[in-house]
C-alpha cells in the first residue's frame, strides 16, 4: 500500500509529464471531483439495496476506476492546496467523534444535530 504522499507524487508526475498543472486550479479540481463523484453514483442509480450488492460484484471494475478518479482529484485538490490530506482526515475523523458519540450514535442514521 502506497502512502498519500507517493500516491500524491505519482499523480503529480502523471500530471506534469502532461503539462496539465495549468487546468488543474482549485475550482476545477473541485468540479473534476464532483463529476467524477457523479459518475460513481450513477453505477448505482435506480437499484435497491439488493441490486446494488450486485452492481458491485457485476462492475467492480468500473466502480474501482470511478472512485480511483474521485480519489486522484482529491488528492491533487488537497496538495494544490497546500493541505495534508491525512492530517485533514484524522482531524475531521476526531471532530465527528465529538458530534457523534459512540453512546447516542451507535446504530443511527440521525444527523448529530438529532441525536
Amino acid at each position: 500500500m502506497d502512502s498519500i504522499s507517493s500516491l500524491t507524487a505519482k499523480i503529480q508526475e502523471f500530471r506534469d509529464a502532461r503539462d496539465w498543472a495549468q487546468f488543474h486550479n482549485p475550482k476545477e479540481l473541485a468540479a473534476a471531483i464532483a463529476i467524477e463523484a457523479a459518475e460513481l453514483q450513477e453505477l448505482f442509480l435506480w437499484k435497491d439495496h439488493p441490486a446494488c450488492e450486485g452492481v458491485g460484484k457485476e462492475r467492480r471494475g468500473e466502480i474501482a476506476d470511478e472512485i480511483a478518479d474521485v480519489a486522484i482529484y482529491l488528492f491533487e485538490l488537497a496538495d494544490n492546496l497546500g493541505l495534508q490530506l491525512g492530517d485533514a482526515i484524522l482531524a475531521k475523523m476526531a471532530k465527528n467523534a465529538e458530534k457523534y458519540p459512540v453512546e447516542k450514535a451507535r446504530g443511527s442514521n440521525k444527523k448529530y444535530t438529532e441525536l
